[in-house]
């Protein structure tokens, strides 16, 4: 059996991964450019020049992503198939993780949650908050749009002088609701607070506000786990946002390997297995 190619074509940016017979991940990379069609192009060469990689060892390429529709002929005449974006997500973020029952936090420009109940993947909903509202609320308090330069910025800030804690009104715990819990987020922020605090501050309030929007996804279920994937998995603010919601409502969120390229993981994926039932 020769290599399968995953790849999640986004608006500007193309990851991509190889799988081999063995579903094991060989170095998967991405590329961003001014459209999908150059970032795609773009990766697929790149990928396969610096795995040294030849056209003749790839037996199926599997694409997804909104990006993906731009794409519309055989790639070098390889057999390409299509992707449903949800079904990749389950995939891609159960490849590392052994649970039966959990909830994919899908985090990109926007966040999608997605269902997995064992073999059934189900998309039950999502938010317009994800990396496009960390890009926009950037651009507007920080004048950057560079999410790295504001994570970084955000390392040397504190979130709690921009964000209203329970700590901040109550002089002892509520039910259900420790002093660290979230009042208001930027319920403090004033018009000269310190930038760094600012970055901290946004980033709370975009990771924090996932979060919460996933755990009430889980309501009046079973659910307790949670697999985070995407672009903002990569924040090293991300581990520590998500430690103290899984504190304040006993629930496990788990980042897994590669998590930025999961839903490439599992376009792969996707042929893996349906190959497998035949």
């Amino acid at each position: 059996m020769g290599m399968v190619i995953g790849i999640d074509v986004g608006g500007s940016t193309t990851k991509i991964v190889g799988l081999d017979e063995n579903k094991q991940i060989i170095k998967p990379m991405f590329i961003t450019a001014a459209d999908p069609v150059t970032s795609f192009f773009g990766a697929f060469g790149k990928y396969l020049h610096d795995n040294d990689i030849r056209l003749e060892d790839i037996e199926q390429v599997m694409m997804t992503g909104v990006g993906s529709a731009f794409v519309t002929t055989p790639i070098y005449n390889l057999p390409t198939q299509m992707v449903d974006e949800f079904t990749a997500d389950g995939l891609g973020a159960r490849h590392d993780i052994d649970i039966d029952k959990l909830i994919v936090v899908s985090m990109g420009t926007g966040t999608t949650f997605v269902k997995i109940d064992h073999e059934e993947i189900k998309h039950i909903g999502g938010m317009g908050i994800g990396g496009g509202t960390l890009q926009g609320l950037s651009n507007m308090l920080l004048k950057t749009h560079d999410i790295s330069q504001v994570s970084e910025l955000a390392l040397q800030g504190d979130h709690t002088k921009i964000d209203l804690l329970i700590g901040d009104v109550c002089k002892s715990d509520l039910p259900g609701l420790p002093l660290y819990a979230t009042a208001s987020l930027l319920g403090k922020a004033h018009s000269d607070s310190a930038q760094e605090d600012i970055a901290a501050g946004i980033i709370v309030t975009v990771l924090q506000t996932i979060g919460s929007g996933a755990v009430l996804c889980a309501l009046n279920s079973d659910i307790k786990d949670f697999v985070l994937i995407g672009n903002l998995t990569r924040m090293p603010q991300c581990k520590d946002v998500f430690k103290e919601l899984e504190g304040l409502y006993g629930v496990r969120f788990h980042i897994p390997p590669y998590a930025e390229y999961c839903t490439a993981i599992g376009a792969a994926l996707t042929y893996l297995k349906n190959n497998e039932k035949k």
